[in-house]
């Protein structure tokens, strides 16, 4: 029956009497009558569709989006073009399919596509074997620290560095504390990871170190430290990436980090008020029974045809629950087909003139922002497509006033101690005018 067509008198009447029930009542005869409502659902009358239709507008026009807006604000979420091929792919109705394929020989469309997305991830970011995808960046961090706990055995602590997304720590405290493991955080200095202090904090309890490139303040840090002192300690090295960023950095695999994760709506995804998003995850060969998800492989069928399996999966949670590695059994299967189209799509020469156009309007943007010296850079350092930019005025202040001349302004530092900062991002959607109009438009403010 059409899901628009509510079932009719006599189509109830003819449900009941298939079933041997005598009216509606029957059906919840097994309910003790103490915890039952007793009276109709309090819900407003139900309205037509053109009344829906309206309503539904007046409520989604209280959104302002990034249409409206000039977006300079990123930390963690990034208003990157999106091809419109991206879009149309996207939405064939051969890809509007169950969300995972618990059949797999029979979804071969599905598998292709999530192989072909764990091959460009894999080549990203210089690892050997990459899974399915995550939930999110700050998941797939999660699922990696609890995958260095299961590979270190006995080991039961994680060391991370401040200069990671604050969002991400808060994900990793939650994950981590119902699994009795120990967050250490490294402090920063200056805008980066405090190596010397991180050092210090490295013992023969770490299973794993945490760090970010670019970190949360956009900072490009020299990560390659940690895998030093990590591996100095049999700790596994965890990198945090943004994909975008890696065409034009060395890749984490030749830095010799044992695992890669990171956040992939910058990949073809919109913004989309929060979600859904994509996280992306890699390893070493070694690791690769320890990883949650699934594994797509290529094989050949019965008759010597490309064709492809679910290599890997970790079911395991069906006999292990609570005490398996992970309980992470699906993917963001819709999202992650638009990164591997968008991927696809841009190439490697594309993606790294998105990485360069990233770099160029960033330091461009740096250079209007502070020519005058109302506002300076919060850390001198180097930085990709986002820096920490400080005022006179309070930055909640300053954003209401942007908005007011139709920009979205940066991420308020104040909460993390960065008194009057703001984090600004600044994406090759980004014009020069555009930066120059917020440049004059801070200046008055």
């Amino acid at each position: 029956m059409h899901r628009f067509i509510p079932s009719t008198k006599e189509d109830k009447k003819a449900m009941l009497e298939s079933i041997g029930a005598a009216d509606m009542e029957a059906l919840f005869v097994d309910i003790p009558k103490e915890v039952r409502l007793d009276r109709e659902l309090a819900l407003d009358e139900s309205k037509s569709e053109l009344e829906v239709t309206r309503l539904m507008n007046e409520t989604l026009g209280k959104n302002i989006s990034t249409d409206a807006l000039t977006c300079f604000l990123g930390a963690g979420a990034y208003d990157h073009y999106v091809p419109t091929v991206v879009n149309h792919l996207s939405s064939r109705q051969e890809f509007a399919t169950a969300y995972t394929p618990y059949q797999p020989e029979i979804s071969q469309g599905t598998l292709q596509v999530i192989f072909e997305f764990q091959t460009m991830i894999a080549e990203l970011t210089g690892m050997e074997v990459a899974n399915a995808s995550m939930y999110d960046g700050p998941t797939a961090c999660a699922e990696a620290a609890m995958m260095a706990v299961a590979a270190g055995k006995k080991k039961k602590s994680i060391v991370v560095s401040e200069t990671v997304h604050p969002e991400v720590i808060k994900v990793l405290e939650s994950y981590l504390r119902h699994r009795d493991v120990a967050l250490i955080i490294a402090p920063m200095k200056e805008g980066e990871t405090d190596y010397e202090k991180l050092s210090t904090l490295v013992d023969e309890t770490t299973a794993g170190v945490l760090v970010q490139n670019p970190n949360f303040y956009g900072v490009i840090e020299d990560a390659k430290k940690s895998v030093e002192i990590a591996h100095g300690k049999k700790a596994l090295a965890i990198n945090y990436v943004d994909p975008l960023a890696l065409p034009i950095l060395e890749s984490p695999g030749k830095q010799g980090f044992d695992i890669v994760v990171g956040e992939g709506q910058g990949l073809g995804n919109d913004l989309q008020f929060g979600g859904p998003y994509l996280g992306f995850f890699a390893s070493t060969k070694k690791l690769v029974r320890k990883m949650p998800g699934r594994i797509c492989g290529e094989s050949v069928d019965s008759r010597g045809q490309r064709a492809f399996v679910l290599t890997l999966q970790a079911r395991e949670q069906h006999i292990r629950r609570y005490k398996a590695n992970s309980n992470i059994c699906s993917n963001q299967g819709l999202v992650a087909l638009r990164s591997t189209i968008y991927m696809s799509l841009m190439g490697k020469a594309g993606m790294k003139e998105v990485a360069e156009q990233c770099l160029a309007k960033s330091h461009y943007g740096a250079k209007v922002l502070t020519a005058s010296g109302k506002y300076k850079l919060a850390f001198d350092k180097p930085f990709f497509k986002e820096f920490a930019l400080v005022g006179d005025k309070p930055t909640k202040e300053v954003n209401g006033k942007l908005v007011e001349a139709g920009i979205l302004g940066g991420y308020d530092l104040g909460p993390l101690g960065v008194k009057n900062g703001s984090l600004l991002c600044f994406t090759e959607k980004r014009t020069k005018e555009e930066i120059d109009q917020l440049a004059s438009t801070l200046e008055v403010i």
